[in-house]
């Protein structure tokens, strides 16, 4: 054979078509096929970041009904609609007062670097909202630049300490998370820096896993003696968090406040996570649609519905996923995919290299790697210093911004002078599963499934 034909087939540059007659499988699609065949050769499971992938009902699914005769609208920007909210009011003696319905989810400081934590409480400050620790404890940078810092206690205790207790502004006790409700996550060694390691109190460089209950408490009755505690620890100041991921949302919901919660966080299965197994990711847990439903019923039937606030998490993205989170009946939504993306994760312009990672930009599968190239996702201090957390917290204040307009633009719509006076009836959804898991009629219909005859 020529050289010349050798070095294209080498390329890749000469490939021989595929036949027409050649179908996909349904049971077995190519990327089922390529697990399969790693699972077979390393014979260990699937390990990634970012969160579901499968096509789920969700926000998209729903609409507003627009104000026009039956209702009128508010007159653009002229007339005030007020997105102001107050979370944990039910026994704090300071609840947080937030000027947006928007606040930044937990990611720890391990899966993120250093500087991106900092960017996350600039930003936030910059909005008028709270951010959160994650798992691993409270950074300085962090809390300097956070003017509304909540704590988060998780199963581990990773640097748990009452002194950041007292000088958190809330305490968030996560019991689970919407990407793996039932499990732990990870952080793999080489993410574990000096840092991390002295934070944590772990080896460095091993790898961990999170554990996936509290030591000290195995139900609700053990949950209400642990919130009173941490009420004396920081002086009945700080409103307590209750943090569910969404598989039984509604006895969840009912156990939560029943053990003294003042907020409760309910984070759907399409909420990211830096790591853990992709089976955990796809197969585990409710979409948010319907357990923001079923959450919002608990705390209706408990009389306790705005008396104990409700922020929700799992695929948020725009304003019109925040409105109609509000029209169901939270109090408040919660970002952080989102929140990474407005800092500029997996950003276009680093493509080359997260291609050379085996990844690229906007799959966001590398989190877990540790070797972020835009220096987010990431404990190499080469990478890190690439960061502006300063550039990075005007970004997510402006993508916060954005985001309040659009809930705002869209409470005008349906006559609304404030966004918490959204509310169901002013949605319809546009396929009978949306319309069945948050109990809203589908479009052009009085008819709610399971609810009457079409």
């Amino acid at each position: 054979m020529p050289a010349k034909s050798k070095r294209k087939r080498r390329k890749g540059a000469a490939q021989p078509p595929v036949s027409p007659a050649l179908r996909e499988s349904a049971s077995f699609p190519r990327a089922v096929i390529a697990e399969i065949q790693r699972a077979a050769a390393s014979g260990i499971y699937d390990i990634r970041g970012f969160g579901a992938k499968r096509r789920v009902p969700c926000f998209d699914d729903l609409l507003f009904l627009g104000a026009s005769m039956s209702r009128y609208p508010l007159e653009g920007y002229r007339e005030k609609c007020d997105t102001a909210v107050t979370l944990g009011t039910r026994f704090a003696s300071k609840p947080l007062e937030l000027r947006i319905p928007i606040t930044i989810a937990g990611m720890s400081f391990g899966a993120l670097s250093g500087p991106a934590k900092e960017a996350l409480g600039r930003g936030a400050t910059l909005a008028g909202t709270s951010t959160t620790t994650g798992d691993g404890g409270m950074t300085p940078e962090e809390r300097e630049h956070s003017a509304l810092l909540v704590y988060q206690l998780l199963p581990s205790r990773y640097g748990m300490n009452p002194d950041d207790l007292r000088r958190a502004d809330a305490i968030e006790v996560v019991v689970g998370q919407g990407a793996k409700p039932g499990g732990g996550g990870m952080l793999l060694g080489h993410k574990i820096s000096d840092r991390v390691a002295a934070m944590r109190n772990l080896p460095k460089g091993i790898d961990q896993r999170s554990a996936c209950r509290h030591p000290d408490w195995t139900g609700p009755d053990d949950l209400k003696i642990k919130i009173e505690e941490l009420r004396e620890i920081t002086n009945w100041e700080k409103p307590v968090f209750i943090k569910i991921g969404a598989a039984r949302s509604y006895y969840d919901t009912a156990l939560a406040v029943k053990a003294g919660a003042d907020v409760i966080v309910l984070d759907g299965m399409q909420g990211g996570t830096a790591a853990t197994q992709d089976v955990f990711i796809e197969h585990v847990g409710i979409p948010t649609l319907p357990a923001l439903r079923q959450a919002v019923e608990a705390l209706r039937e408990l009389d306790m519905h705005r008396k104990v606030q409700l922020v929700v998490s799992g695929g948020i993205r725009s304003g019109a996923d925040v409105a109609k989170a509000l029209a169901m009946g939270a109090d408040a939504v919660s970002i952080g995919v989102g929140a990474l993306i407005a800092l500029g994760d997996n950003a276009p312009d680093f493509d080359a290299e997260y291609r050379a990672l085996g990844s690229a930009a906007g799959f966001y599968d590398d989190w877990h790697e540790g070797r972020d190239p835009v220096g987010i996702s990431t404990q190499d201090d080469a990478l890190a210093a690439r960061f502006d957390p300063i550039a990075g917290g005007r970004r997510l204040a402006n993508y916060l911004n954005v985001l309040t307009l659009e809930t705002q633009t869209l409470a005008r719509a349906c006559g609304k002078s404030r966004v918490h006076n959204l509310e169901p009836e002013d949605l319809v959804a546009l396929t009978v599963e949306a319309a069945a898991m948050a109990k809203v009629p589908l479009a052009g219909t009085d008819w709610i499934p399971g609810q009457g005859s079409l």
